[in-house]
């Protein structure tokens, strides 16, 4: 690179961490959420929702399950200002639900803030100003004293205020860039924030932890976390918070190591909108968990209907390999994977399991919505045959022999490299009916006719480029007489027929498949199927599927 000697580490490790933490396996249970789709998810759009479009989200926030939602920044302009006032005027709010509002630590903004909440059941009223050194030093110019004094006021407004309209609201303070300030300064401003409010354990307040801009590792963030969990005064009557951005790529790491650290509650988007790199994206984070067996109180089991929607009102995308929510996430191209995820769920059927552990699928994809048939197989040149064989059998009845898998793999591949696109399903179905099933493009069968003598003897009339020839013979079964009968009227040498055959479990139930093998001289194994309502019927036909196929190899 150009000049690393410009970049210094401007975080604050904890000195002497004691990382509790790191001893924690795993999280254990969800933690509070808070929604901030609304005020950082829309203010880093392009074009910010409308009024329409933001209520429409809220409703979609609240059907998901989130009991806390920040609405927006009241005083910073009349959009949000409408906004705020609409949910109230139209008793949008329901009554589990607590929104959020925010403000700076200035007297005219905290006014605006409380009076833009008149008539609010429930309501968390955050206050926020920056800490960091390069804030201190570089935007504001001030001491450290004169820092915590900015959050100071702002606390004793908050109170002067509510005792003025007698309102209860609950308090949050955020020590903005917390993860670029010492953590003994933001213990310190946190604490004089706390000794302000007095919090209880029926009237908690809220320290949320900001990751402003993600400046180190998530191993340094935990320590701070635990720090301030460790230290922070009247701490049973505190929920600790958690705010991450995704500078680094670190945010869902960050806020699992910060719950393990002791964290409560976690601020972010769903599919991780935000400034910059973006907020922690609680789809992630929520289905995470869910994928080790802890509830996340959430609802994202319409996983398509949120991102289509979250789509159209903030017009950004939900990315096809995004963990849980992509159109991707759960498709499997790859041959052995496909294999792998074939026999993982034949396996859970034959064992009756309810516990889920099929390889490569992290969690089931139809618990959130998603389609087998549609959204995990997915079929191109580099799908194989257990793939190939999965999708005709849960889609379309077809329980293929093991040997012929490979062959239809092959003859499937060979159709989407050609093409040089993935097939779907219904490509893959055409695919194998034109190629294996019933085909009589050379040999067409006319009729046929058994009798039992005491061997079976059979009358067989075919039609071989316009003509009609019959021909007899007889074997020790029907197909094998059939077989006999073809070999006296075509040039052609074949041995080792097999067969096996199934009712077709999709579809019609009256209909019977049979798959039949001849070998050639040159012992190459050709493969045809055949469908009638009649099994002697379906046999035949999957035996004269054979030949015309090897006529053409």
């Amino acid at each position: 690179m150009i000049n690393t000697s410009k970049y210094t580490r401007q975080f604050y490790p904890v000195k002497n961490p004691t990382r509790k933490w790191a001893d924690k396996t795993y999280i254990d249970h969800a933690p509070i959420w808070c929604s901030v789709d609304l005020r950082d998810g829309n203010q880093s759009l392009i074009i910010p929702m409308s009024l329409e479009e933001k209520l429409e989200f809220f409703r979609l926030l609240v059907k998901i399950g989130f009991k806390e939602i920040e609405v927006g920044f009241p005083a910073a302009s009349e959009t949000e200002y409408t906004f705020l006032r609409t949910l109230i005027d139209n008793d949008m709010i329901p009554d589990d639900v607590t929104i959020q509002v925010l403000t700076q630590s200035r007297e005219h903004i905290i006014r605006k803030t409380f009076d833009a909440l008149k008539g609010c059941k429930n309501a968390i009223v955050h206050l926020y100003n920056s800490t960091s050194v390069a804030q201190r030093e570089q935007v504001f110019r001030k001491s450290k004293e004169e820092i915590i004094k900015i959050a100071t006021d702002g606390a004793e407004l908050f109170e002067k205020i509510a005792a003025e309209t007698g309102t209860n609201y609950r308090y949050e303070y955020s020590p903005e860039s917390f993860t670029g300030t010492e953590p003994e300064f933001a213990l310190e401003i946190c604490n004089a924030v706390l000794d302000v409010w007095k919090p209880t354990k029926d009237r908690k307040v809220i320290i949320n932890l900001p990751v402003t801009v993600e400046l180190s590792s998530p191993h340094v963030y935990a320590d701070q976390i635990e720090y301030m969990c460790d230290n922070l005064k009247y701490r049973d009557s505190v929920v600790v918070s958690l705010h991450p951005h995704n500078d680094r790529g670190c945010a869902i790491a960050d806020s699992e190591l910060g719950i393990l650290a002791g964290a409560d509650r976690i601020e972010g988007t769903i599919f991780g909108n935000g400034e910059r790199t973006g907020n922690v994206d609680i789809v992630t984070l929520a289905l995470n968990m869910y994928s080790q067996g802890v509830e996340p109180e959430l609802d994202f089991t319409d996983m398509p209907s949120i991102a289509e929607l979250y789509e159209k009102v903030t017009r950004m995308k939900v990315y096809d390999r995004q963990p849980y929510a992509g159109k991707l996430v759960f498709a499997a191209f790859s041959g052995s994977h496909q294999d792998a995820i074939a026999k993982g769920m034949r396996w859970r059927e034959e064992k009756g399991t309810d516990t889920w552990t099929v390889p490569y699928l992290p969690i089931d994809p139809g618990d959130v919505g998603r389609v087998y048939e549609t959204d995990v197989i997915r079929i191109n040149s580099q799908s194989g045959k257990g793939g190939i064989g999965y999708l005709l059998e849960h889609n379309f009845g077809y329980v293929l022999p093991a040997q012929m898998r490979e062959d239809v793999g092959y003859t499937v591949k060979g159709v989407s490299d050609r093409a040089h696109k993935e097939l779907s399903p219904a490509e893959v179905l055409e695919v194998f009916t034109d190629e294996y099933v019933n085909v009589n493009n050379h040999v067409k069968l006319v009729d046929y006719h058994f009798v039992r003598t005491p061997e079976i003897h059979v009358t067989l009339t075919v039609e071989i480029n316009g003509r009609k020839i019959e021909a007899t013979a007889t074997g020790n079964g029907r197909l094998d007489a059939v077989s006999n009968a073809i070999k006296s009227v075509v040039d052609i040498e074949f041995s080792q027929l097999t067969y096996e055959e199934h009712a077709l479990t999709k579809g019609s139930s009256a209909q019977a498949i049979t798959y039949v093998s001849i070998t050639l001289e040159n012992n190459k194994k050709v493969w045809g199927a055949g469908v009638n309502d009649d099994i002697i019927a379906s046999s035949i036909s999957a035996l004269f599927s054979a030949i015309n196929r090897s006529i053409e190899k």
